[in-house]
């Protein structure tokens, strides 16, 4: 018996050779030593010792080429691998028109407003939770609504600005895209997010289901009456953690990936009560439409503004800048 040895490399291929030679010795879950860079070896079976033979056409014998089976991408990228898929699609997203990157904006504000109104729906209508379990209603307000919204935003497609910000500094810091590119593209998906946002506003003000509901006029007092610095705050540490979902999705090869990358982090912002931009616009309008005692002025100064500044600062210095220089040209020779 002889063992079937995989030798892999970068092209994503793996030849597997049957031979009756002599194998070095492989333990399971060990690697060679002095492997050539960018391939691996791996033990992964047995088969009979007798080699493949082809006869050619003076009657001689020659052993059979080694299988090429290819081999799926990973499920989830290294960390190098997934500054390099960041940038690219930094990059892709820099390339789209003004227009298209508009409209599909208005998609990701009205996917994040789907997520945002399922959120308000299930988490917002615990009050028994809220005076007896608060952790818990906290924890179901942030699993049931914005994971769902960010997953349509990824997998349908759309444009949505607080991911951009890691994306497209990414791409320019690997030179893939221009300033006026990057500027464009945040311009047109922020308002093409608004617009979208209060579509969704129109839109569920007009089904009637939160007419009465208290979450939605409680939720937009309590967003217009933060300081500057707890909303700037709270927004540099939310879009840390959306950023950190949309790279780790981006990395992902599958849907089931994509849909655990996105899960936690988002669950975690919503429960700890941090500040999303594009949610907010889709959550104080929504509250001023049924009646909360908030001016749409006092929303733009007091919730927006800081809110949107600090998901910048997030993810331009805490996810794009960083891992450019750890990853990225900036970083080449640390």
């Amino acid at each position: 018996m002889a063992t079937i040895y995989s030798l892999c490399g970068s092209s994503g291929t793996c030849v597997i050779q049957n031979t009756t030679r002599r194998l070095p010795t492989v333990r399971r879950g060990e690697a060679l030593r002095r492997q050539p860079a960018g391939l691996c070896i791996r033990a992964v079976g047995a088969v009979p010792s007798t080699p493949s033979v082809t006869t050619g056409s003076n009657g001689s014998s020659a052993s059979a080429p080694p299988a090429v089976i290819p081999l799926p991408p990973p499920e989830l990228a290294p960390p190098p691998v997934a500054f390099v898929k960041a940038a690219a699609t930094g990059a892709s997203k820099a390339s789209m028109s003004a227009a298209k990157t508009f409209l599909l904006g208005i998609l990701g504000g009205a996917f994040i407003g789907f997520g945002s109104f399922l959120a308000i729906s299930i988490g917002g209508a615990c009050p028994g939770l809220v005076s007896s379990n608060p952790g818990l209603q906290k924890l179901v307000y942030g699993a049931f609504g914005l994971p769902f919204g960010l997953f349509l935003v990824l997998l349908c497609g759309a444009e949505l600005f607080t991911g951009n910000t890691a994306l497209l500094t990414a791409a320019v810091s690997e030179e893939k895209a221009t300033m006026g590119q990057l500027t464009k593209n945040w311009v047109c998906s922020y308002l093409g997010n608004f617009v979208g946002s209060l579509l969704m506003v129109y839109l569920v003000a007009c089904t009637g289901l939160l007419a009465t509901a208290p979450a939605p006029l409680n939720i937009a007092v309590a967003k217009t009456s933060l300081t500057f610095g707890q909303a700037f705050s709270r927004g540099i540490l939310c879009n840390w953690l959306v950023c950190a979902a949309v790279w780790m999705a981006n990395a992902c090869s599958s849907a089931t990936g994509k849909a655990v990358a996105i899960f936690f982090p988002i669950s975690a912002f919503v429960a700890l009560g941090l500040e999303h931009s594009v949610a907010n616009m889709f959550m104080v309008p929504l509250g001023i439409a049924l009646g909360a005692n908030v001016s749409f002025a006092q929303f733009l100064t007091s919730n927006l503004l800081p809110v949107t500044l600090g998901n910048t600062v997030a993810g331009v210095a805490c996810m794009g800048l960083t891992y450019s220089l750890m990853y990225g040209k900036a970083g080449k020779d640390l």
